[in-house]
């Protein structure tokens, strides 16, 4: 079934105790599509870049059949750019320097050939922006998964509110979840998230698995142990393409669904922390998707006697 994503495409300056780099293709849409197109071949995108961004990287979008029609170039103008660098336990970083550059009017344009979507994720960025595009939409799609972050849930909470009553499912990491809802508990906070609207919560741990909250029903799914984390820049972004990407293949959104979706996702993901950027994820065969799925359910395997 056809996916369209929201978000942003951009550049990314990393430096991780493994080494640095200038600037490389990066932006949460960028990650989400790609990690998605091992799945769906209808894989949609809506974003905006500056005339700064090489054709090069949008036919690298387009050979993983990634859809640009969607994709803004704006003529003077520079493509969003995002600098990081991560401290040696590589949970935490320090943003170096941000210039939003075309996101900072970003106005998205919904293609006549993406109306009729059954899968939208909306991609990391203002709330704003996000619920234009659900409103710019002939029909509502079968399934809304939002991603947002720490820095709309304090600047912009009036319109994440007003979003969150519009989604299906909400995907956040653990920090954020808590800093939403003021409770410590993730049991609780997966709870109060369900009053304020998506009746699914996706809670993120990091290096530590992620957690499915829907009505009464809980599932947790393992990290998978690495040797080492080469950059984990676009991880998240990585398993959300990847959880939103095999529930349009299967189109099947039930819970038993989603839980096999969350493998998926967190497979995904761990392929991305192994290179710079999306590097490693550009490159990867269905031998390999489905020997670390294998891995996955390994990890969580056990018998009873």
């Amino acid at each position: 079934m056809s996916l369209l994503t929201i978000g942003s495409v951009a550049f990314d300056a990393l430096e991780t105790p493994f080494g640095k780099t200038d600037k490389i293709i990066g932006g949460a849409a960028t990650y989400i599509t790609l990690s998605a197109s091992y799945f769906t071949k209808n894989n949609n995108l809506v974003a905006v870049v500056g005339d700064d961004f090489p054709e090069s990287m949008i036919r690298d979008l387009n050979s993983h059949g990634v859809n640009t029609d969607g994709l803004q170039v704006r003529v003077g103008e520079k493509t969003f750019f995002w600098s990081g660098k991560y401290h040696n336990d590589m949970n935490t970083r320090d943003t170096v320097e941000v210039q939003l550059n075309v996101m900072e009017n970003f106005d998205p344009v919904v293609p006549a050939s993406y109306q009729d979507c059954q899968y939208l994720m909306l991609g990391n960025t203002a709330p704003a922006i996000q619920k234009t595009v659900i409103e710019r939409l002939n029909s509502r799609p079968k399934l809304i998964v939002l991603d947002t972050m720490n820095l709309w849930i304090e600047i912009a909470n009036p319109d994440l509110m007003a979003l969150l009553k519009l989604v299906d499912v909400l995907v956040v990491n653990d920090e954020e979840a808590r800093q939403l809802t003021k409770e410590y508990s993730l049991v609780k906070a997966a709870a109060k998230i369900r009053t304020m609207g998506p009746q699914t919560v996706i809670i993120k741990k990091g290096e530590h698995g992620a957690l499915l909250f829907q009505e009464d029903r809980i599932f947790f799914a393992p990290a998978l142990p690495l040797e080492s984390v080469f950059d984990p820049t676009g991880a998240g972004d990585t398993f959300a393409g990847g959880f939103i990407g095999y529930l349009a293949k299967t189109d099947d959104i039930s819970f038993d669904n989603m839980k096999r979706a969350i493998i998926y996702g967190s497979a995904m993901a761990s392929f991305c922390v192994e290179k710079f950027g999306a590097e490693r994820i550009m490159n990867l065969t269905q031998d390999e998707i489905d020997e670390r799925v294998s891995e996955f359910v390994k990890l969580s395997a056990f018998g009873l006697n």
